[in-house]
């Protein structure tokens, strides 16, 4: 079982990745292969909602990180998405990624847990943390929880690390996606498999 830590700060061994890494070492010690990817400082452009996508089973507008992380999904079991908190919301560079990955490669995330953790000095953090939740309530994704909202408070990695009570939340979170990854894995043994889909309904509020 594998499970990817995505990091959506520039920061590559900032605040983020100290919670994540927190996260990671809890999955390692239950037996779960992670892997870490950084989205770093290029350009992540945003959806331009032209729909080829959905022809081309990825995306054709831009050959960046989103069709890299895509690729990687095809064989993850569940995903952790991390962000620090700007003005009260996630990265945009990250929230530009998790659109376009969502909207056209949804179904190679879809029944896989999934979980966000942020990061802030001091407020905004349970804004972002209902702002990438929401990817995973509209995609069919169990969201994976801890003992209180994932998030940790510093201005740098040491700060973090002296938030006890939220690495506490982060080493929490990794034992319980461990748990749920298990369980899954078990139901499949015994022949649960992911619930029947039925066709999308669609209404329109104007007509």
């Amino acid at each position: 079982m594998k499970v990817l830590l995505i990091n959506g700060s520039p920061h590559i061994h900032g605040c983020t990745f100290t919670a994540l890494s927190e996260v990671e070492k809890e999955l390692n010690s239950e037996g779960i292969e992670t892997e870490v990817i950084q989205i770093g400082t290029k350009p992540i452009g945003g959806c331009i909602a032209c729909g080829k996508c959905r022809i081309a089973g990825k995306c054709i507008v831009y050959d960046d990180i989103v069709n890299i992380i895509a690729e990687r999904a095809k064989i993850a079991d569940g995903f952790i998405f991390g962000s620090p908190v700007y003005y009260a919301s996630a990265n945009g560079s990250l929230d530009s990624l998790l659109t376009r990955l969502f909207y056209s490669n949804g179904s190679l995330l879809a029944y896989k847990p999934g979980a966000a953790v942020v990061s802030a000095r001091r407020a905004g953090t349970t804004s972002t943390i209902d702002q990438l939740t929401k990817y995973f309530t509209i995609n069919n994704m169990p969201v994976v929880s801890s003992r209180y909202w994932p998030m940790v408070h510093g201005t740098n990695p040491d700060e973090v690390r002296r938030d006890l009570e939220g690495m506490q939340v982060m080493r929490i979170l990794g034992r319980n996606m461990a748990w749920l990854l298990k369980c899954i894995e078990a139901g499949k043994k015994i022949g649960i498999n992911i619930p029947d889909k039925e066709v999308p309904e669609r209404t329109n509020f104007i007509r």
